[in-house]
């Protein structure tokens, strides 16, 4: 019996005022996605409008999500959408899970025109959490800034969006699905793939697998502890780790991937991934590793709850590059970091005679550095660390890096870290997040910060803490010019340089679900010494704190008593 063909149908709809995609695409609470009539709709439309209409017609795109509440629900709409827009083939993951390094990896693989991936990263899901939207483009990586003010630009005019309300899909069911839609000539296409495929062989071709895996299984057994927090990367963790490399299956923990992650932030921190912190902290794990939502970052822990700060995971990862096979094959073409991150990777692409980028926060903006040959490693301090193998950062990816350099150099984490420092000392590093606060209170704190700050008394301001004076050398809003494309990125946090190479810096962070504004403040050090490279860090960072809140008056301003998070 022939079934007639799915109908396509316009529905009229209103602009909404505050769908301007943020640093990691659109972010708000759940219940706006879910609540408000036409709010998701009319965001997949933007998207699907922005891209241009000849390169729409008949193209694939990939989809997945971190499995966070509402995931489900939103690829149906998404799927009827595509179909009603012109996409010929959509790639799905299995049950809609796909990492984002995995998103990444599929849309370069089949050289697909981008992708949607559904997560809202590190913060809370469930239905009073968080949900997010964001679009990866055809190299595999986050919107450039043109795209996002592209998308934006439409949803503010928007008044209709295309659906095929009555296609439905099995997201359970592996392999191809064929659609017949109403004054199309071609079937519409889903393809349901497996999760992790295609991620693990790029992984295959990348690390030396029988070294990890003879680490993970030999006589000299390395015990490793590692929490997938409930996100995306179980499946990734059990089947690369486990089921690959040889890892015991109780090695996992926490790798079911839940609609609200367990009820606890999938953030890889001290402190929320406590649970790790303390199995590793009984000594029975000689590396331990957790992983965000979806998959993108990672925390190293040693023996006994060692913390490798992200900001030196990236320069260690970078200096030990070469117990990776792919770089031994393809070379090391230079390093980037965003500007909030510490000074740390300088130091190794100066040792290493290499070129070092300062970029603004968001992954995007290393995006046409590692197209253009230029860079072959980035990291930001947000425990996000990945290659030119993609073009996102890439959680389980660092830890390879991380068990590669520990089997190549016969050594455990803490004392891989000792090394790197007293050979090229130690930057002292950690951030303090205001999370939570008036959106007009934080803007009128950092524009009088701002101005505080390039008064042209400040440039030789001295500050005296205790038994430390520190001189300003200089201050400004951090400006990028694209060396690539020449375009320009300004107002990207405040910073502060010292004549002894501490740092502060200030920024409004652009990674929220909408609940307020959070304010991050950085502060960075450098000890040479290795005597000195045992201290507390907030100790050490002690006096440039108070700078930074004397200057600040954040706690005076916002009625806070301190930050919510210290990392």
């Amino acid at each position: 019996m022939e079934t007639s063909p799915i109908p396509v149908v316009t529905v009229q709809t209103a602009p909404f005022e505050d769908q301007r995609p943020g640093t990691s695409g659109l972010r708000r609470k759940t219940a706006v996605f879910e609540g408000k009539k036409n709010y998701l709709q009319n965001y997949i439309q933007s998207v699907l409008s922005s891209i241009d209409l000849r390169d729409r017609q008949g193209c694939t795109m990939v989809v997945g999500s971190d499995g966070r509440y509402f995931s489900r629900a939103a690829i149906e709409v998404i799927v009827q959408m595509a179909a009603a827009n012109g996409i010929g083939r959509l790639v799905i993951g299995h049950n809609g899970l796909l990492s984002t390094p995995a998103v990444s990896c599929i849309i370069r693989k089949i050289k697909a025109i981008g992708g949607i991936i559904l997560t809202a990263s590190h913060n809370p899901g469930g239905p009073g959490g968080d949900f997010g939207i964001k679009f990866n483009v055809a190299n595999g990586g986050p919107s450039p800034d043109s795209v996002m003010e592209r998308i934006h630009q439409v949803s503010r005019t928007l008044e209709e969006f295309a659906i095929c309300p009555d296609l439905h899909i099995d997201l359970s069911r592996l392999g191809r699905q064929e659609f017949d839609l109403e004054n199309k000539f071609k079937p519409f296409r889903v393809e349901i793939v497996d999760s992790v495929d295609v991620y693990l062989q790029l992984l295959r071709s990348i690390f030396d697998f029988n070294a990890i895996k003879s680490l993970l299984t030999g006589p000299n057994q390395l015990k490793i502890h590692i929490d997938a927090m409930n996100g995306v990367m179980g499946p990734y963790v059990r089947r690369i780790l486990c089921d690959e490399l040889g890892a015991p299956a109780n090695s996992a923990v926490n790798c079911v991937p839940l609609e609200d992650f367990g009820g606890r932030p999938p953030e890889p921190n001290l402190t929320y991934a406590t649970s790790l912190l303390d199995a590793m902290k009984g000594g029975d794990f000689g590396f331990g590793a957790a992983f965000d939502a979806d998959g993108d970052r990672y925390m190293i822990l040693g023996e006994n709850g060692f913390f490798v700060n992200p900001a030196d995971s990236v320069a260690i990862m970078a200096a030990n590059l070469s117990t990776v096979p792919y770089f031994r094959q393809h070379g090391v073409k230079g390093f980037a970091r965003s500007m909030a991150t510490s000074t740390a990777l300088d130091r190794v692409a100066k040792a290493m005679k290499l070129a070092l980028y300062e970029t603004p926060t968001g992954w995007r903006y290393f995006g046409n550095l590692m197209d253009s040959g230029r860079c072959s490693l980035c990291g930001e301090e947000s425990f996000g660390t990945g290659s030119d193998h993609i073009r996102e950062k890439d959680g389980l990816w660092s830890v390879l890096v991380w068990l590669s350099m520990m089997a190549a150099r016969k050594q455990g984490v803490e004392q891989i870290v000792r090394e790197h420092w007293a050979k090229l000392g130690r930057n002292y590093f950690c951030r303090f997040d205001y999370e939570g606060l008036e959106p007009r209170a934080a803007f009128y704190l950092m524009r009088d910060l701002e101005a505080v700050i390039s008064d042209k008394a400040f440039a030789s301001q001295k500050f005296a803490v205790g038994d430390h004076i520190y001189s300003v050398e200089k201050a400004d809003n951090f400006e990028y010019i694209d060396p690539v494309d020449g375009t320009v990125a300004r107002n990207q946090g405040l910073r502060i340089v010292f004549t002894d190479a501490s740092r502060l810096v200030f920024r409004m962070s652009g990674s929220g679900g909408g609940t307020g504004a959070t304010v991050r403040i950085y502060a960075e050090t450098f000890e040479r010494d290795p005597e000195r490279h045992n201290r507390e860090t907030q100790v050490v960072l002690g006096p440039l704190i108070a700078i930074a809140l004397k200057i600040s008056n954040i706690h005076e301003r916002t009625g806070r008593r301190g930050p919510n998070v210290i990392t």
